[in-house]
């Protein structure tokens, strides 16, 4: 029986029966879908649901295998629940923190690794790595040399965590052929598992992004898409605050502090994001869902999607967020 072709970038089956369902083309020798080809070569974005993806079957087909895992995330956007996923499938796994280059230079690689050691995750190791600088990539591929008991690896990770981007840096650096998969910071790009033969040693299994409901970048416009996905090194903003202020950025998050005591708040957020202080008086923003949030000292606030906030000293403060998007307190990253 013969094989159906599916589309290089995003996975899906191709067709050329129906120009308004996934996967489909005018010519079957093609590779990418028209939805890809448009997405790479002119920028246009198709919407998809996300329901189109079968991640129970997806899941079912990684944990069968005992494969090794490669689990990507944002280490900007870490998630709150982190071994969840991983914990599912029951699989060895190596933790990969991408996106080295927008934290500054100055936080030591050596001090986010400890981080995660001392939260006894179970991963087999774990490498700080980023793909658009090219940082530590000869550490992860010899580690994923290492560790894996067959030659297929799968790679998960959520939306937007540059599981795509690793992907063609390793075809590019190590591999033996010159396909590539479609990269884009928005959900549901790839649609379905996607094996890529590195080199003889390896073949990488691409996954469809799992969609994090509570983060920022299912709820903004195009515009905000963009300054989400800065590339540059991030530049802290520290602030110094007391009882009766207000922190607001973008115009979309507003944080009152309610505590006595003076306080320092450090933002690990994109450049492009202005962050402003206003009197409490000041009633921009005071119509959205709130929330009431007790911080103890040295702790994170995270915001998912966008960032985090470092926060010195224990603390009071109310957050007017929209409800859609998430936000959680951990102990400091840096």
């Amino acid at each position: 029986m013969k094989k159906d072709k599916c589309c290089t970038g995003c996975g899906v089956k191709l067709q050329n029966d129906d120009e308004n369902l996934l996967g489909y083309v005018d010519d079957l020798s093609k590779k990418l879908c028209e939805r890809c080809f448009k997405l790479i070569n002119y920028g246009v974005y198709q919407g998809v649901n996300s329901e189109v993806i079968d991640y129970q079957k997806i899941f079912k087909e990684i944990k069968k295998t005992n494969s090794l895992i490669v689990y990507v995330i944002d280490i900007l956007n870490i998630p709150s629940d982190i071994d969840k996923i991983i914990k599912s499938l029951g699989n060895k796994w190596i933790l990969v923190l991408n996106k080295r280059d927008l934290l500054p230079l100055s936080v030591k690689d050596d001090k986010i690794k400890k981080y995660f050691n001392d939260m006894n995750l179970g991963y087999l190791d774990i490498e700080v790595i980023s793909t658009n600088k090219n940082i530590n990539m000869d550490n992860l591929i010899n580690k994923i040399y290492k560790y894996s008991n067959k030659k297929d690896v799968y790679v998960i990770g959520y939306t937007n965590a540059g599981k795509s981007s690793l992907i063609n840096k390793m075809i590019k650096n190590y591999g033996d052929n010159d396909c590539c998969l479609t990269i884009s910071n928005i959900p549901s790009t790839t649609l379905d598992s996607i094996k890529i033969k590195i080199n003889d040693q390896l073949s990488i299994i691409d996954t469809p992004g799992l969609i994090d409901s509570g983060n920022i970048i299912n709820y903004v416009n195009s515009k905000m898409y963009k300054k989400l996905n800065s590339k540059k090194e991030i530049k802290p903003k520290t602030f110094r605050i007391k009882r009766g202020e207000s922190l607001i950025i973008d115009d979309i998050i507003r944080i009152n502090y309610l505590s006595y005591n003076d306080n320092s708040f450090t933002f690990y957020i994109p450049n492009d994001f202005n962050v402003k202080r206003v009197s409490k008086k000041n009633d921009i923003l005071i119509n959205i869902n709130k929330k009431i949030i007790n911080i103890d000292s040295d702790c994170d606030l995270v915001i998912k999607g966008l960032g985090f906030i470092k926060i010195v000293k224990k603390c009071r403060i109310e957050v007017f967020i929209d409800n859609k998007i998430d936000i959680f307190v951990r102990n400091n990253l840096i």
